[in-house]
């Protein structure tokens, strides 16, 4: 039996499952290479292999390096939305034999992995100022002093 080629893989996996662009899969195989050398594992062999908290913790590395503030942009464009996405490309690839696993990988290892907006957007965010102006009342305020405007819309 002939090896399929990642190409061919790809263009099954598209039919099959059309929630990903082609460029997800791509870049999942360039994060899990990247995952592979963060690591420091074997260039085969079971001794290679990475465990999904592992390799989201390289996709999550891989993408800031390399789409910085705006990875959820690229990620959403490609369908990618949630831990789980990755869970599903992984597993498309295993099915089609481009990647392998092993008897305790479970698809339901990637789910909950991070929050999107905490890892691939918070880091830049602009710091946040003091709110000195508008902090807890010092012990000289009174009720009285404290105005609706100030109280109304503000976040904490």
């Amino acid at each position: 039996m002939q090896k399929i080629t990642f190409q061919e893989a790809l263009q099954e996996l598209l039919r099959q499952d059309p929630r990903y662009a082609p460029d997800a899969y791509i870049f999942l195989k360039e994060a899990l290479d990247y995952t592979i050398k963060m690591l420091d594992k074997p260039s085969d062999g079971a001794g290679r292999h990475v465990s999904a908290s592992e390799l989201l913790e390289g996709i999550r590395a891989y993408t800031l390096e390399t789409f910085g503030p705006m990875s959820v942009k690229v990620l959403h464009h490609w369908g990618i939305k949630c831990t789980e996405d990755f869970g599903n490309l992984v597993f498309n690839l295993v099915r089609q034999g481009i990647l392998g696993k092993t008897d305790s990988d479970r698809i339901e290892d990637f789910a909950g992995g991070y929050d999107f907006f905490d890892v691939f957007s918070r880091p830049f965010l602009p710091a946040h100022p003091e709110r000195k102006a508008h902090g807890p009342a010092s012990s000289t305020a009174t009720p009285e002093s404290a105005t609706p405007e100030h109280s109304k819309g503000e976040k904490s």
